[in-house]
């Protein structure tokens, strides 16, 4: 990479963490500046690391030492913060979603296009081993022709477990904006870009109950679907069918299967950068594990930021989160007016990652 890539961090938040361990030391890059709404958080991360100052926010989006903007504040301030770095010339690689909504997200990568600049989003878990594997398989043809796909996340609820659960159960929340998009991003690597989709949505109940921290036994309103069901239609001709659910107790489904003329993969969780890739294939008599065959060896939350200032195109690129977030949008559309909707959007499938031992990548 030559000279450190300088990186300025506007958001030192929980999720600031899990970057940095993977950034922070990195002989590549330089964590030159933080910023945050609290000056003392941003104070106390900025002093862990060697060489990094505390600044305001407006102050570190127009200060020339940054070369990349690491946004990581909350999914209203996105696009703002975006378009700050695009406009000062600076590439920035954020957080999910790209922007809180479609329209938003769609003046990030206009901007971004006028100003020449790359724009990354995540999630990045699916260029660790787990889904490139998967991947590979598949184009290696393990299972012949894809023809469809399963995806599937239930849980009880992120109340049980969150001290402040209220982002989930409000409009812009719900389980496909929260999880959809480990789950979109896996199934357009593994089967590319979708053309349409028709989808359904209910609601278990009309509130919930926090059930740790201070506030533990408060009831919240719910005001979205928590169980979002829907099929894809992708451009290769294979159906992806999705369920999203905060209303399910358990689960014995795989994260994700790939079916195909001969053979079905099991495809690890995609919120996960590894995970055991299976094949059962037509006439044998059991699954067999696949070994690691591609992807970044032990990546952790961060690598794709790498991947974006080091490869030609950024595997975790923009064009495919307005794509994701196109997808999520239109089949809640559906969902909510009952009808196949066409996306506007389209990505072409990001390049395969090779596979990168740590040594190599960090």
């Amino acid at each position: 990479m030559g000279d450190p890539h300088r990186i300025g961090v506007v958001g030192t938040g929980y999720i600031s963490g899990q970057y940095l361990s993977t950034l922070a030391g990195h002989p590549g890059v330089r964590i030159a500046a933080v910023a945050d709404i609290d000056a003392a958080r941003a104070a106390s991360v900025a002093a862990g690391i060697d060489g990094c100052r505390a600044v305001a926010v407006d102050e570190l989006l127009q200060d020339p030492e940054i070369d990349t903007v690491l946004n990581l504040t909350v999914p209203a301030a996105h696009a703002a913060v975006a378009l700050g770095a695009i406009g000062n010339n600076k590439q920035v690689y954020g957080e999910k979603p790209l922007a809180a909504d479609l329209a938003a997200a769609r003046v990030v990568l206009d901007q971004a296009a006028a100003f020449g600049v790359p724009v990354g989003c995540a999630p990045d878990t699916v260029l660790g081993t787990g889904i490139q594997s998967a991947r590979a398989a598949v184009d290696a043809g393990l299972i012949g022709r894809p023809m469809s796909a399963v995806a599937v996340m239930a849980t009880p609820g992120h109340e049980r477990w969150h001290p402040n659960p209220d982002f989930y159960y409000r409009p812009g929340g719900g389980p496909l904006l929260d999880m959809g998009p480990y789950y979109l991003s896996a199934l357009i690597h593994l089967l590319g870009p979708i053309v349409s989709v028709t989808g359904a949505g209910s609601r278990l109940r009309e509130s919930r109950v926090i059930g740790s921290g201070p506030r533990a036994g408060e009831r919240i309103e719910v005001s979205v679907d928590t169980h979002v069901t829907g099929v894809l239609h992708h451009a290769g001709g294979a159906l992806s069918t999705i369920t999203t659910s905060f209303d399910a107790v358990r689960t014995t489904a795989a994260p994700i299967e790939v079916h195909g003329e001969t053979g079905t993969l099991a495809v690890p969780d995609p919120n996960t950068f590894d995970g055991d890739v299976r094949l059962f294939e037509l006439g044998a008599g059991d699954w067999r594990t696949l070994a690691p065959s591609a992807g970044y060896v032990d990546a952790t939350r961060g690598i794709g930021l790498l991947d974006m200032i080091t490869a030609p195109a950024p595997r975790a690129g923009g064009a495919l989160a307005l794509h994701v977030l196109d997808a999520m949008t239109a089949l809640l559309h559906s969902a909510d007016q009952g009808r196949r909707i066409d996306l506007t959007t389209t990505a072409e499938r990001p390049a395969p990652v090779p596979f990168t031992t740590p040594e190599q990548w960090r």
